[in-house]
């Protein structure tokens, strides 16, 4: 633990139901989604991870809390986060919360929601859309051939939160968040913040591969789904300058999100919204 500079806390609470099923993922699965969405907030601050509390509500029938846990303790070790303490009780159905410490040399050093400025490029890390298609092959579309079918579930059961992408755009990036509930929703989380108004080009999202499968398969536009999918955990950001990075709009001003499609039309999407 450290007594210098500044710290930041992310606070992910995950249920069986909701967040994750037991008859898709395994107890391993579900340790490390729920450390590392906690994780994937520090990232978006440009935090180094420092310690995690685990809270676990178990059912009186689940038997496999040390796969849960060692799931975790397994990615913590990547990123050279303590797990430093946490509590057990008992529940109707598992129940995950995870609090996660990250450490910053100075608040300048970190990057918030709301310094977005008219004018600033709009990017996102790595792919889209993967975990959604995941989700939708878990849940039975076993018809369609998807070469990357088992990279697509793996995206959705094991998500990887980007710390050391959120540590190397924090020196750049004016605003930055973790796309956890979609771009559709992020980007208005953003720009809510920030008092801008978003744009994004749908054309421009870097789609993972096998989506486009997935969508002709429902008959959506791959695009609208990479938009609208949960739990990708890449970085949305602002800014004017960064390497590794999509730029799939801007900042201009007013207030909310434009979502283009190719004929520069909006779109009416959402993707996950918190009750």
């Amino acid at each position: 633990m450290r007594a210098d500079g500044v710290s930041v806390t992310s606070i992910d609470t995950i249920v069986d139901g909701v967040h994750f099923r037991l008859d898709t993922h395994s107890p391993a699965d579900v340790g490390h989604k729920a450390l590392a969405t906690a994780l994937s907030d520090i990232a978006a601050m440009g935090a180094e991870p420092g310690e995690a509390y685990v809270s676990l509500a178990l059912p009186s029938d689940f038997g496999d809390a040390l796969q849960l846990v060692a799931a975790m303790e397994a990615l913590a070790d990547r990123f050279d986060l303590t797990i430093a303490g946490g509590d057990v009780v008992g529940s109707p159905m598992l129940t995950v919360s995870v609090t996660v410490v990250g450490h910053a040399g100075d608040p300048d050093s970190l990057v918030y929601r709301s310094g977005a400025k008219p004018g600033d490029r709009v990017g996102v890390t790595g792919m889209l859309g993967g975990s959604g298609a995941g989700l939708v092959l878990l849940d039975g579309l076993d018809h369609v051939d998807v070469p990357d079918r088992d990279t697509l579930i793996q995206r959705h059961l094991r998500p990887e939160p980007r710390i050391h992408e959120g540590l190397a755009l924090a020196r750049t990036a004016s605003a930055m968040i973790d796309v956890s509930d979609g771009i559709a929703t992020d980007a208005r989380h953003l720009a809510e913040r920030s008092g801008v108004r978003i744009e994004i080009d749908l054309p421009r999202l870097p789609l993972a591969p096998g989506v486009r499968e997935v969508a002709a398969a429902l008959e959506r536009d791959p695009y609208e789904l990479a938009a609208t999918g949960g739990d990708d955990y890449e970085l949305l950001l602002t800014g004017a300058d960064a390497t590794d990075v999509t730029w799939i709009g801007r900042a201009v001003p007013g207030e909310g999100v434009a979502l283009l499609g190719a004929d520069g039309t909006p779109r009416e999407l959402h993707g996950f919204e918190h009750g």
